[in-house]
């Protein structure tokens, strides 16, 4: 983990780039330090806490989990019989689930360094207190997101390939229909594949979503706050930094300010998570 420290900076924009999910308006807030894990979860570390804990995940529980069309074998692709509407790409995919991220045909073997995939919020929040951690707060993420940078688009700054080097792994081409690969990775990379931030943390945008504690709301108030934790109750939790799968032609979702939902059931061949904690909680 690295410590983040604490003080006032600008949350969310006043130049939303999907003004409908709430990323504005800019508002001062001020949050206390805090440490933050500088990798998302591995799928190892993932496989420790199982281990240990004989825990199961909500997506083996149900059965099947979300996952991109692109990614999966033709045989699993000729057992489903629907998809998302407004976002055809996506298939329920029985026997999907961490340690099968396409299916049942997939594994994990190979990937052990890359982010664990179809994790709930109740399955992030469940490893976060086995390491006696927590989520962070959408606050929280977004200061760590920023770098000590203010009011940039992304994590290293304006421009999104400083130098013609890619930054995050995102979409390059056409989506849904063509990945290009140009960072060189097709889906997930592995943790610290790319430049870490000015807190040395790193894929805080692209490769997977990550969960936050917070429930999820598009309107926010301008007084200034202290620690802003969100409403105390609602249906969907509040995701940030974008995925592998974000292109600027459908989900410019990988800046700092941006943000998107899902149930807190959810889970998804693109959502993963990392975990912070506060100052006194930390075993040095």
């Amino acid at each position: 983990m690295v410590h983040i420290p604490g003080g006032e900076f600008l949350f969310g924009t006043d130049d939303p780039g999907i003004p409908a999910d709430g990323e504005g308006p800019q508002r001062l807030v001020h949050v206390d330090s805090f440490y933050m894990d500088v990798q998302e979860v591995t799928n190892q570390q993932f496989e420790g806490f199982v281990n240990a804990t004989g825990y199961r995940t909500e997506a083996e529980t149900f059965g099947d989990s979300f996952v991109f069309e692109g990614s999966l074998s033709e045989a699993v692709k000729n057992e489903i019989t629907q998809a998302v509407a407004a976002a055809p790409w996506w298939l329920p995919v029985k026997g999907a689930s961490w340690r099968h991220p396409e299916g049942p045909d997939s594994n994990i073997t190979e990937r052990m360094d890359h982010p664990v995939l179809h994790v709930s919020w109740a399955d992030a929040v469940a490893f976060c207190t086995w390491v006696n951690k927590r989520l962070p707060t959408e606050a929280e993420w977004e200061l760590a997101c920023r770098g000590g940078l203010k009011d940039r688009l992304y994590p290293w700054g304006n421009k999104l390939k400083p130098k013609e080097q890619h930054y995050a792994n995102l979409w390059q081409g056409d989506f849904p229909t063509h990945n290009s690969a140009e960072d060189g990775f097709i889906q997930t990379s592995p943790v610290r594949s790319f430049p870490a931030n000015g807190f040395g943390l790193y894929d805080m945008v692209g490769n997977v979503w990550e969960w936050t504690s917070d429930w999820w709301t598009v309107y926010h108030t301008t007084e200034q706050q202290h620690n802003p934790k969100g409403p105390l109750s609602g249906t969907d939790k509040v995701k940030k930094g974008g995925s592998y799968m974000c292109h600027k032609s459908y989900c410019y979702r990988y800046r700092c300010a941006a943000r998107s939902q899902n149930t807190p059931d959810s889970s998804a061949s693109n959502l993963g998570f990392r975990c912070d904690t506060s100052p006194s909680q930390v075993k040095l």
